[in-house]
């Protein structure tokens, strides 16, 4: 099945989706803000449009790939006539609030509105490990899920208009969380005249070793159950305590291991220093 769309947006993500389009053979209108970003496609065979409205009014489809939400309502809040009647698919990073607020301004004029969440960098875009979340307008979905699919696996998340960014930001969170904590241990290794790719390479099996005690306890992190201990809090905070002075005698700031201190700290002054290390929770919530 072939769609005709407009794009609105071509920095490395949306020249990756547009690029993916074209070589599926779908017919494509492309606008950017910054101009001249649209070469290489209308060599493909896209269309340039000169102006937002007249990207938009090319065709019933509108996907949104901008910069931040405030540069989504910057693009289509002026053109919110022009919209009325078409479907917008919007896969711009935005909290989950915003991609509501969204949704209630596209109801409000009749559009149809998707929000996205894309959870794989540009080059994968179009290969089997891409993967793009989708909630809100499960007509929307289920009408364009074969261009969707060229892009990458894709899931819904169900009517809420939020839950693709929800679970987008909840498993970046998780990511960045381990990087930084990656990254320690490079600037920690390198002090003793160890590279980072030796450090990459035993680190790599045992963080992914690591990640299988994820779903131990989930049962109990539910229920808010945590006295049955794999790792105590007391038992933890003298573990990153002996990191975090080890870091300030090498040189380097403990900031990553800080960060959990003070979670952990904040339940073991509430009493809870003999419970579970998942405890820190409480300290999130």
């Amino acid at each position: 099945m072939t769609f005709s769309f407009t794009l609105l947006g071509l920095g490395a993500m949306g020249g990756a989706l547009a690029a993916t389009a074209l070589d599926a053979g779908h017919v494509l209108t492309v606008w950017n803000r910054t101009p001249a970003k649209d070469t290489d496609l209308v060599d493909r065979g896209a269309q340039a449009a000169t102006s937002a409205g007249a990207a938009i009014s090319a065709a019933d489809l509108v996907v949104v790939c901008l910069f931040d939400y405030a540069s989504v309502r910057a693009t289509l809040h002026p053109h919110t006539e022009t919209l009325t009647g078409r479907t917008v698919i919007n896969l711009t990073t935005t909290t989950p609030e915003e991609a509501r607020e969204l949704a209630r301004w596209a109801r409000e004029h009749r559009i149809d509105y998707l929000d996205g969440a894309i959870m794989s960098p540009p080059e994968m875009i179009g290969t089997p490990e891409s993967v793009i979340l989708y909630s809100g307008s499960a007509p929307a979905f289920h009408a364009h899920q074969p261009l969707l699919q060229v892009w990458g696996s894709s899931t819904f998340d169900g009517d809420d208009p939020g839950m693709a960014s929800m679970w987008d930001l909840a498993m970046l969170s998780g990511m960045y969380s381990m990087f930084a904590g990656f990254l320690h241990g490079v600037a920690m290794l390198e002090t003793a005249g160890v590279g980072a790719a030796e450090y990459a390479g035993r680190a790599a099996p045992f963080l992914a070793a690591m990640t299988s005690l994820l779903g131990h306890s989930t049962e109990r992190l539910d229920a808010r159950d945590y006295s049955e201990t794999l790792q105590s809090l007391h038992w933890t905070m003298t573990q990153l305590g002996t990191i975090a002075r080890a870091s300030r005698e090498q040189g380097i700031t403990p900031a990553p291991m800080q960060m959990v201190q003070e979670l952990i700290q904040q339940q073991i002054d509430a009493g809870h220093g003999a419970e579970d290390f998942d405890r820190i929770i409480e300290s999130m919530r």
